[in-house]
């Protein structure tokens, strides 16, 4: 075991000296040393439960004869981060994340993780230290939330809440409403109840064979999920005996599979920069071309929030993720000989998993649409690409062309916003909010629910080289690269530019000439960074563009 080398032999007298001051007996010593990596904290809603998942994992460990040990990570709420400096430490807290999971599980010779993450960002990060690490490791999140009732008529969420202010602000709200709803939209623990990029994440694990079935939908206050802790916990011990590692799980047709599935479900746009993230580490290359070849074969099986009126909670009683999976085996667009941590195939895995409620999962003969819920787009404004969740787009701005409206960070776009200088037809453009530029390439729930709220959303579009929540619906299309920091096209244009969006024919274009792009890029300063200290800073320098996926040099 590689726990050996802390835990065995007269050379590890002193190690095992250490392991006693903590209680340790020479019993549990001679057993697998099983770490348990868990984001508990009492600032997250989908983390406050977390401790109770880590003892559910612990307790299963020590049923399968491993001795387990629980250590922490850290964890942002993008809800909370929203809307202020906070969102620059998000995504930047997925490669810390990473590093944190890469240097406790090597600095202390666990043979084999559990990792128990919920949220958006620790989702990935712990897969990529997981990657880097390639001991035996498995996933079981914390679940998805349950959604909101407004008068016991009408389930909402998160989104919902963000949207409230835009409709505030607009007059069509009182503060009393608001209020009622902030009350009741998030009833508990849990990730936040639509497909929003926890909940993909979640899910994704399932099709990228590093969880068990349900990790994605059953909902965080089911004694189902204790179960599901449990059963991993005892599983764990079975890929270490079997030796399977995550080298043998995340292979080039096991990210396809995650790829289609995010299609078929609809899943959040941050799910295109944190595959190729995770692929990255176990030594694939995922572009964004490829992202596209998936979703023009893949049909888009179910829409829930923000794309449609069902929840989480509505995809497990329809059948949840192996339903969907099955669906999508039986049409021959997943494959399905790989490897999971189940201990046999994907197809052996969800065999017999039905669709309980086509209106929730759609058969790929009859879906909601024959292309996937993500669409990459390109053209002079992003040579590089652009990401938009298709499935969340109203019909009407599928095509659209419109004057630009520029703002250089997200708070001068939100106080546009709300101080009613938007109108239809335009297309707000916000740049240097891309990864380096940002830093941290911040969420753009904030802009993009106000115009939903205040009814625009289906009238304006909204470019970014910054990215967008999961929640976010409308015609809104990020991860513009090159960023506006490294002098991409999307920093040349100006107020009251052209710019058409052409989604079917996925493009979108600056409609000036080349020479004049050209020409203002060269016109413009060299900007500073926006943080000159702390992490941040250090982020900025080492951060790659939106298309590789944000990862570190």
């Amino acid at each position: 075991m590689k726990s050996d080398k802390v835990k065995k032999t007269v050379v590890c007298a002193p190690h095992r000296s250490l392991f006693k001051a903590m209680g340790f007996t020479d019993y549990e010593l001679t057993l697998p040393l099983i770490g348990i990596i868990h984001a508990g904290s009492g600032i997250v809603p989908g983390h406050i439960h977390l401790d109770k998942i880590a003892q559910a994992v612990s307790d299963g460990v020590r049923t399968a004869g491993g001795t387990p040990v629980m250590m922490p990570v850290i964890g942002v709420c993008d809800g909370i981060a929203m809307g202020h400096e906070g969102m620059h430490y998000s995504l930047a807290s997925r490669e810390l994340i990473a590093d944190s999971v890469e240097t406790m599980l090597n600095a202390h010779a666990f043979d084999a993780v559990v990792l128990i993450p919920n949220c958006d960002k620790i989702v990935p990060g712990m897969m990529m230290g997981a990657a880097r690490v390639n001991i035996p490791s498995m996933v079981v999140s914390g679940g998805p939330m349950l959604s909101g009732m407004n008068k016991g008529q009408k389930d909402f969420s998160l989104s919902d809440m963000f949207e409230a202010v835009g409709a505030y602000s607009a007059g069509n709200m009182d503060a009393e409403q608001v209020g009622d709803l902030e009350n009741k939209a998030c009833p508990g623990c849990g990730s936040c109840s639509g497909m929003f990029t926890a909940n993909s994440m979640n899910c994704l694990t399932e099709a990228l064979g590093i969880a068990l079935p349900g990790n994605g939908t059953v909902p965080a206050v089911y004694a189902e999920r204790i179960r599901l802790a449990k059963m991993t916990g005892m599983k764990i011990l079975e890929l270490l005996k079997e030796n399977i590692r995550p080298s043998d799980i995340f292979t080039p047709e096991a990210f396809e599979n995650a790829l289609t599935l995010d299609m078929a479900l609809g899943c959040s746009t941050n799910s295109v920069l944190h595959l190729p993230a995770i692929a990255h580490e176990a030594g694939i290359q995922i572009n964004l071309d490829y992202v596209n070849k998936i979703s023009e074969r893949t049909p888009n099986l179910c829409r829930l929030s923000p794309a449609g009126r069902h929840y989480m909670q509505d995809l497990y009683a329809a059948g949840g993720v192996s339903a969907v999976l099955n669906e999508l085996i039986k049409n021959r667009l997943i494959h399905e000989n790989c490897m999971t941590v189940s201990g046999c195939s994907i197809a052996e895995r969800v065999k017999g998993s039905e669709i309980l409620d086509p209106d929730v999962i759609r058969t790929c003969q009859k879906p909601y649409s024959k292309k996937g819920g993500i669409a990459v787009l390109r053209g002079n404004i992003a040579p590089s690409g652009c990401v938009v969740k298709q499935s969340a787009v109203d019909e009407k701005m599928m095509v659209h062309t419109g004057p630009a409206r520029v703002f250089d960070s997200e708070e001068e776009a939100n106080a546009a916003i709300y101080g009613g200088k938007i109108l239809p037809g335009d297309v707000v453009v916000i740049r240097y909010e891309g990864p380096a530029g940002g830093p941290g390439m911040r969420e753009m729930l904030t802009p993009t629910s106000a115009l939903a709220g205040m009814g625009l959303d289906k009238e304006v579009a909204l470019i970014t080289d910054g990215r967008f929540s999961g929640a976010t619906r409308g015609a809104a299309i990020g991860h513009i690269s090159p960023e506006a920091f490294s002098k991409g096209p999307i920093a040349a244009v100006e107020e009251g530019d052209s710019i058409t969006i052409d989604i079917p024919r996925k493009i979108i274009k600056l409609n000036v000439d080349d020479e004049k792009i050209e020409q203002r890029l060269k016109a413009i300063p060299e900007r500073e960074a926006k943080v000159k200290k702390g992490w941040l800073s250090r982020y900025a320098k080492m951060v790659t563009s939106a298309d590789q996926g944000a990862v570190l040099k």
